[in-house]
């Protein structure tokens, strides 16, 4: 029986570095509630990141609800029918209308040139995700949102150190939520952040993530509980100096999949800009045809190799949504494959899988 490949892995850092901040734990007996692995996270991010109002959040779904709620979201919100289900089932859960707009076929992110025809007097906002961690055309949403006075939430959950002209990708918008999942290039097992430019919006997340208090006897308003806690905390400060060494390992995988499939006529692999410092979340893979997909799919599978065909469905079709055509999205959700990529993927690895690609994709 070949060996198991998963679409990823989970970075793991040196087990002696998350023992020690354990045992510190034990001795402090501080477990949750903002103590020192928190404090310090969070300092960590905002430095390596460049924001200065960046605070943890229990998940990247929560993430996304506290942001609604500190932009006083209401009404219709304008969303991408192509991105993971907790996207549209966030805005759906907090009383929020979510109108689609169709994804563009070169970079699958909200089409711009599509959004003001949707927008209604009941529009409070556009929620835009960086596909595959690839950006939003941020210049052309902010000049709509500006023109028509809408807030601007980005879902960077796929996005952790992304640069566009210089910038971080957390520079542009109203809100930008993550993700520190398992499964993303930083994680903290479980986790997210939001970032936002707006101070007094940074005041309500502090609060709003824990139960509303100003202290221990009193109130700012309104909360849930979506603290972090020190063991997630301390898990996101062991992973956090290798992050930079995550990437490039994750960049000789994509790498090494470009120089053999890049050539492929018959499959469009995901590019990035020249203006776009990446960090190699994924790598996409379109095939022409569903069929074509459902054969590669299975061809890997019996090779005990497992890619994900991610996103799929698109959401626009699942079943607590008014029922729209989104033509582009739904034709790519159906055609897109996520390959294998993680730190640890061996060369030899990845020429099974190559191998395997090229004899369906010819």
């Amino acid at each position: 029986m070949p060996k198991t490949i998963r679409v990823t892995q989970s970075f793991l850092p040196p087990i002696e570095d998350f023992e020690k901040r354990i045992r510190d734990l034990w001795a402090s007996g501080h477990l949750t509630n903002h103590g020192a692995n928190i404090l310090e996270l969070e300092e960590g991010l905002r430095q390596k990141l460049g924001q200065k109002h960046l605070w943890s959040i229990s998940n990247g779904t929560l993430a996304l609800q506290i942001a609604f709620k500190a932009l006083e979201l209401q009404g219709e919100v304008i969303t991408t029918p192509f991105s993971y289900v907790a996207t549209l089932s966030s805005l759906v859960w907090e009383g929020l209308t979510p109108v689609f707009v169709d994804v563009n076929p070169v970079d699958f992110c909200i089409d711009p040139n599509r959004i003001e025809a949707a927008i209604t007097a009941h529009t409070t906002a556009i929620l835009a995700t960086h596909v595959y961690g690839h950006p939003c055309d941020v210049y052309a949403i902010e000049k709509i949102a500006k023109k028509h006075r809408l807030k601007v939430i980005y879902d960077a959950a796929h996005a952790f150190g992304i640069e566009i002209d210089g910038r971080s990708i957390l520079d542009f918008g109203d809100a930008s939520t993550l993700s520190f999942h398992a499964t993303k290039i930083f994680h903290s097992a479980e986790g997210g952040a939001i970032a936002t430019p707006h101070a007094d919006v940074a005041h309500k997340i502090t609060y709003m993530r824990n139960f509303g208090h100003n202290g221990e006897e009193e109130f700012w308003g309104l909360g849930i509980n979506a603290k972090v806690s020190e063991f997630h905390a301390a898990m996101g400060n062991c992973v956090l100096p290798y992050i930079d060494d995550i990437i490039l390992e994750r960049k000789r995988v994509v790498d090494r999949y470009d120089a053999e499939l890049a050539h492929l006529s018959t499959a469009y692999r995901f590019r990035t800009l020249k203006n776009v410092k990446y960090n190699y979340s994924y790598y996409p893979f379109l095939l022409e045809s569903e069929d074509l997909l459902l054969t590669l799919k299975q061809a890997l599978e019996a090779e005990n190799i497992f890619g994900r065909r991610y996103f799929y469905p698109s959401l626009h079709t699942l079943p607590y949504v008014e029922q729209v055509r989104m033509p582009v999205s739904e034709s790519v959700s159906k055609r897109m494959l996520c390959l294998p990529l993680y730190t640890q993927l061996q060369n030899e690895d990845i020429d099974r899988i190559i191998s395997i690609v090229k004899s369906v994709v010819k």
